[in-house]
């Protein structure tokens, strides 16, 4: 816990940066969203199925972008793009609470998946990446935490204002927040670039090469671990979405079901931190089959459920695969396939991950609307994150067996703590 500290504190202002960045993506992040949805429905006469296929397109439309716009933090510095997304999100609250049509809805909602759920969170993830290498999971874990925050702070919070701003007040009120306070504070936290000190990067775990784009493209491997990640924003996603519907259907109050979002958030938290030290000590291939287990079981919790009680249980176990996965595909990408092209590799992860959450509140919704129970489409989601475990086992036992990827045997027994350079002016941003 000491070493941690003393980690957290000598690099407070590069954690504090992401943990931030994670921290404003949930302006475009589809629990905040979908707390919108029974207003934009009943002012727009949307039907669930309409609404999912608005929400998809898109989210798709943002996936399809993304690729093309990682390619920036390849060229210029976190504070530069960091500068720009802030203020593209903010724009994109403004839209989202002027909202009066069926056309401003699709661009509100394409700018704030784009620059929230996208960008916000790229920025963070390609720059802890770059950052730190013998303590990128602990770092990862950290920059997290800021997305378990948002989850905590914002729903009970965005309800109980509505009663007082309503909800096109509460995405002005979002987008005061994004300019007045996240853009001078994050642009200041990350105004100089951490250079970790490469002559700790083989005292901790031989580097991968790195990859070329078009070489992981034309991996196997990479394509069979996508299966993987797209599972916790397919399921978590179509969930949320539909989280009004959920809870009338079943006779829950919504004000619980909004609350039950702390506990998710403080048992992501808990277990992101618990991954980052268990892929400083283990690295993330030996931790990679494990993580979709108690996503399974939380898809039978909430699929079967008839008390509102067993929704703290669902949040529980879904909040210990969304602290797994989230510091896992962290630290991941930079441990296969190296950091010299991770902007460009996350942008392509990342817009994977897009479509997954694109393709879960327009999929279920036009499944409710003919008549397929959520109930049943969720417990076919738990048979696919048993069916993704499995793969998942497999690959990691091959990647770990590769030659230029195999970890140290047996695991140090304590991470090394990365240097920081004594002269902050050695480390300055990039062009």
């Amino acid at each position: 816990m000491t070493g941690f500290l003393d980690f957290a504190r000598r690099n407070a202002r590069w954690l504090g940066g992401a943990f931030l960045l994670c921290f404003g993506s949930s302006f475009g992040q589809t629990f905040f969203i979908s707390l919108s949805g029974g207003e934009i429905r009943r002012e727009l006469a949307l039907s669930n199925g309409a609404f999912g296929f608005i929400y998809m397109v898109a989210t798709l439309g943002s996936a399809a972008t993304l690729p093309f716009a990682g390619r920036l933090l390849d060229r210029f510095s976190t504070r530069q793009v960091a500068a720009v997304v802030i203020l593209g999100l903010a724009l994109a609250c403004l839209l989202m609470a002027s909202v009066q049509n069926v056309a401003m809805l699709v661009i509100a909602i394409y700018l704030l998946r784009f620059f929230g759920q996208g960008m916000m969170s790229q920025i963070a993830f390609t720059a802890v990446g770059r950052w730190f290498i013998a303590n990128r999971g602990r770092a990862v874990s950290i920059a997290t935490i800021g997305n378990q925050a948002g989850e905590a702070i914002f729903p009970l919070s965005f309800v109980t204002l509505a009663t007082w701003l309503g909800w096109r007040g509460n995405w002005i009120a979002s987008a005061a927040i994004l300019a007045l306070v996240a853009l001078p504070a994050i642009t200041t936290l990350v105004r100089l670039e951490r250079d970790p000190s490469s002559g700790q990067r083989t005292a901790l775990r031989p580097a991968a090469r790195d990859w070329t784009i078009g070489e992981v493209l034309r991996s196997w491997a990479f394509y069979v671990l996508c299966l993987g990640v797209l599972a916790p924003p397919f399921i978590a996603t179509s969930i949320f979405f539909h989280q009004v519907f959920l809870t009338e259907e079943r006779g829950w109050p919504l004000e619980l079901f909004a609350s039950s979002f702390i506990v998710m958030s403080a048992v992501t938290a808990g277990f992101a931190l618990v991954c980052g030290w268990m892929i400083d000590r283990f690295t993330a291939l030996r931790i990679l089959p494990f993580f979709l287990v108690p996503m399974t079981l939380a898809c039978l919790v909430i699929a079967n459920a008839t008390e509102i009680g067993f929704v703290f249980l669902f949040m529980a176990l879904l909040g210990i695969s969304n602290g797994f996965s989230a510091t896992l595909f962290g630290a991941l990408w930079p441990e296969v396939y190296g950091t010299k092209h991770l902007g460009q590799l996350r942008s392509v992860v990342l817009a994977a991950i897009v479509f997954g959450s694109a393709l879960g509140p327009g999929l279920t919704g036009v499944l409710i609307d003919r008549g397929v129970p959520l109930s049943s489409q969720i417990n076919a989601m738990a048979l696919y994150c048993l069916v993704a475990t499995i793969l998942m086992t497999f690959v990691s036992l091959r990647l770990r067996g590769s030659a230029h990827l195999r970890p140290l045997d047996p695991p140090l027994p304590e991470p090394i703590v990365d240097r920081i350079d004594p002269d902050p002016e050695m480390s300055r941003p990039r062009a």
